[in-house]
């Protein structure tokens, strides 16, 4: 079907804080935003895939966390995205700030010995993921989610930066790459908010599947998905370096980035 104004579709009215760009109910009688709800398979699929390589290289578990958590929000979005409903919604952003502070925990101990736990900062996260939690729960204003979800990415960035710069330059390739396509995608995020409305005007006049390629917020899912995995591939590839291991990057099919580890050599 092509572009439309927003249609009433299978999940009936939406309840969320939140809607996007794209027409409602446009595509499939059965999914709100198609296009936002299919595109959150690159959160779903690919970490999948990590965290089985993850746990069958036996690395530690927090990184089996991290991919798992990048799956959680990948299927909250799908969620979300799909029905319009304020469930959802927090199904989709909830695991958002929960997944950051797993990859802030990762991130700031990857120098420390193995097996052991850094309490303080574990407890500082776990506080900070109920407090939001609790806030935004009864507050319902999206600003302050994206605030708290902006101020754990840009403790992320930072750390990320310090390892790239000067501890293991030769992986700033890898750390740009995944800041680069993150940074990216919330660009176009704001580029559909901004204009939505000459979006869909544009739309109206274009092929549906021409059209599809204007769907900014999907872009947004794709490329902060793609972020946001290579940021868990930097984190582990740093990890591993420490501990001795020896970390190589693969390309799944010649495109998709897998990171191969092998264990210290024996001496």
């Amino acid at each position: 079907m092509p572009p439309a104004a927003d249609r009433e579709g299978y999940w009936g009215s939406p309840t969320s804080t939140l809607e996007w760009c794209e027409e409602n109910y446009a595509v499939s009688f059965y999914i709100a935003e198609f296009w936002n709800t299919v595109s959150n398979l690159i959160f779903i699929l690919p970490p999948i895939y990590g965290a089985i390589q993850t746990y069958k290289d036996g690395l530690e578990k927090r990184y089996l966390a991290a991919y798992l958590c990048l799956t959680a929000v990948g299927l909250g979005s799908w969620c979300f995205h799909m029905t319009l409903k304020y469930e959802m919604q927090l199904l989709d952003e909830l695991p958002m700030i929960y997944s950051c502070c797993v990859f802030v925990y990762c991130l700031y101990e990857c120098f420390k010995y193995k097996n052991t736990v850094n309490y303080p900062l574990l407890f500082l996260l776990i506080t900070y993921s109920f407090v939001v939690s609790i806030v935004y729960l009864n507050l319902k204003e999206p600003v302050f989610h994206q605030v708290m979800y902006g101020t754990l990415v840009s403790i992320i960035v930072l750390r990320s930066v310090y390892i790239v710069l000067w501890v293991y330059p030769w992986l700033r390739g890898l750390g740009y790459t995944s800041l680069t396509v993150f940074l990216m995608g919330f660009f176009l995020w704001n580029v559909d908010n901004i204009f939505c409305d000459k979006l869909r005007a544009l739309r109206e006049r274009m092929p549906p599947v021409v059209g599809a390629v204007t769907q900014f917020h999907a872009w947004w899912h794709i490329l902060t998905g793609l972020g946001s995995y290579l940021h868990i591939l930097l984190s582990l590839y740093t990890r591993t370096l420490f501990l001795k291991h020896r970390p190589k990057v693969k390309f799944v099919f010649g495109m998709w980035p897998v990171l191969l580890v092998e264990p210290p050599k024996k001496l």
